[in-house]
């Protein structure tokens, strides 16, 4: 029998590789700009063609190649960052593996120009699917330039599945943010298609922030971030972090690790802490918060993106950076401060050191006897029999019950039983239509059934038929809606706005007038009937913040994020107090739902009381 073991070829190979390292577009300029960082570039310009699928470019003016380096870069683990293993836990730079440029040129078609200082011609290669097809002496300016075309050409499967532009342009943006906020003396220019999106000059990190975040939503940042800095012998922790009162349901929450972003939820937790009780329920803070740590006590090569980072010492810094974050808090008299009322309050005497201290003085009667003959006080004599002249006693021994006949005509679910009233005194008996709603704490409605006591949370059950009513609208498109006499203006960040654009249809089936009115405000000229004029913006915020872990998701799946978030607005409250009517008709729509059990999100709207368990209750 043969062998069946063999190498693959090195095509095979980078295509394999590719797969964990480039992603989407959005890995594409993560890689290349973060290779410009490591050439000691001071301006990097970026140039995106149909959200990265016809053209990723990517000019900088750093150190450039020479021949032999420029081609040697293409073959896989090839990189000058490290030498030895050893190199592994001293790193300073952003790229490390050496399977970037490999990984791409397996999937896509690059030219890349390259020049160093000192030579005279730059060299020129063309590259696709791993195999080389031009490499030559160009004319070209000191640094590199990469162009990126036709991503995933050889490989329809991966092509099919990138999502929209729109989603395509936002995962784009935030790998610009995550580079563009660690390297403020880094200029940086992105443009999208005709459009200059950012033109970012030379700044610091406050700045940078204020350039690029103040850009899309128009608000003044200075105004709203706390500068926070401590340093230890273990780490040091420096940046920024947002006033309580700036806190929103979709917050800029970053980490950065020795230059480098990272994802950390214990740190996340760490922060979240440090704002306990100064927050609404549902709001986050912003945060641009950068650790600098002796690179031997991290270890970055955990993950192909390069965003999971592990900690030596997490649980010593957790502690540093909550007690940093509530410094600054306490610093800038963000924690509110124990202020007693001191109108009318006695005041205290301040003690004299030269002044005698007494202790306070009391007299009294010795000789007074309360239990003496002398006491003028006397006990008035009352008949109490006089209180019951006139009255019939044989009257009083009557009895006066009523029963409550209770019959049963509905299922167990559905009350729809009636009750017989019988007064025993008079002998005179009364059938209600229905069954009496009774309201507990303005919160529960109960009612009997034909196995016991149906108990309703209120504001469940109409979230519940609230959501049933906008999903129907959704799809037969009806929707109604009412026109604002002063139109309401909605200015939106960058990223929210191509998120915006995707859910906006599906805004309109559920009863919203939209206009754009220039770049990023839009107009909101109408809404559904039973949405609150001065909640219109916060909603349409709240739906955003939702739809943007469901971009990827088909556009039913966005319906129903919009109508959770419309029930939600609109549904009873708790403590809303209802008439007999209104919780009758509450009931006869609730049964009427598919889904009477259950909210939409899997909360539990009614109870049985059975009998039984009434009955061993009460034994």
């Amino acid at each position: 029998m043969s062998d069946v073991i063999h190498l693959l070829p090195d095509s095979v190979a980078n295509q394999i590789a590719a797969g964990e390292v480039i992603q989407r577009p959005a890995s594409v300029l993560k890689e290349l700009v973060e290779n410009s960082i490591d050439a000691g570039a001071t301006h990097i310009q970026i140039l995106i063609k149909d959200a990265g699928r016809t053209l990723i470019q990517i000019v900088d003016n750093g150190k450039g190649m020479s021949e032999t380096d420029a081609r040697m870069a293409f073959e896989r683990h090839a990189t000058s960052k490290i030498s030895d293993a050893n190199d592994l836990f001293s790193l300073r730079t952003m790229g490390f593996r050496g399977e970037a440029l490999a990984s791409i040129a397996a999937v896509a078609q690059i030219e890349m120009k390259t020049r160093r200082e000192e030579d005279e011609l730059g060299i020129l290669i063309e590259i696709a699917g791993s195999r080389v097809f031009k490499q030559e002496s160009v004319q070209c300016p000191v640094g590199t330039s990469f162009m990126i075309k036709n991503l995933f050409f050889n490989v329809p499967a991966r092509r099919r599945f990138l999502k929209t532009d729109n989603v395509e342009k936002t995962h784009l943006l935030n790998e610009f943010y995550r580079i563009a906020l660690v390297y403020p003396h880094i200029s940086f220019s992105y443009t999208d298609g005709q459009d200059e999106v950012f033109q970012l000059p030379i700044s610091n990190t406050k700045l940078r922030i204020e350039n690029i975040f103040g850009k899309i939503s128009k608000k003044r940042w200075e105004q709203q971030l706390l500068p926070i800095e401590t340093t230890t012998t273990l780490v040091k922790i420096y940046g920024y972090v947002g006033k309580p009162e700036f806190a929103q349901k979709s917050a800029n929450q970053y980490f950065f690790v020795n230059n480098r972003y990272m994802r950390h939820p214990y740190f996340h937790k760490a922060v979240m802490m440090a704002y306990d009780k100064m927050l609404t329920p549902g709001e986050n803070p912003n945060y641009f918060i950068y650790f600098d740590i002796d690179p031997q006590t991290i270890d970055i090569n955990i993950h192909p993106t390069k965003t999971e980072i592990k900690f030596e010492n997490e649980q010593a810094i957790w502690p540093i950076l909550s007690a940093t974050i509530k410094e600054t808090l306490g610093k800038f008299n963000i924690v509110p401060s124990i202020d007693f009322d001191t109108e009318g309050v006695p005041e205290i005497p301040v003690n004299q050191p030269t002044s005698d201290v007494r202790p306070p003085q009391t007299s009294f009667n010795p000789n007074y006897n309360p239990f003496s003959q002398s006491s003028t006080y006397k006990r008035p004599s009352l008949d109490w029999e006089k209180l019951y002249d006139g009255f019939d006693k044989s009257t009083a021994k009557k009895e006066h019950t009523a029963n409550w006949r209770y019959e049963e005509t509905g299922s167990d679910e559905s009350p729809q039983a009636s009750l017989t009233f019988e007064d025993s005194h008079t002998g005179e008996s009364q059938q209600s239509h229905q069954a009496e709603n009774f309201q507990l704490k303005n919160k529960y409605i109960l009612t009997g059934v034909k196995s016991g006591l149906l108990v309703i949370n209120q504001q469940r059950a109409h979230f519940r038929i609230l959501f049933d009513e906008f999903m129907k609208q959704f799809e037969q498109k009806q929707a109604a809606s009412q026109q604002l006499l002063f139109p309401e203006t909605l200015v939106l960040e960058e990223e929210d706005k191509l998120v915006f654009e995707q859910i906006e249809p599906s805004l309109k089936n559920a009863g919203f007038e939209i206009s754009k009115e220039k770049d990023n405000t839009y107009s909101i000229n109408g809404i559904p009937p039973r949405i609150e004029v001065g909640n219109v913006i916060k909603l349409i915020q709240n739906v955003l913040a939702s739809a943007k872990s469901a971009v990827d998701d088909p556009t039913h799946q966005i319906q129903e994020i919009i109508a959770l978030s419309l029930a939600e607005a609109t549904s009873l409250k708790t403590g809303q107090n209802l008439s007999n009517e209104e919780m009758k008709d509450l009931i006869d729509r609730l049964f009427a739902s598919s889904n009477h059990n259950y909210t939409p999100n899997g909360k539990k709207i009614l109870s049985i009381l059975t009998y039984e368990e009434l009955e061993n209750r009460l034994k």
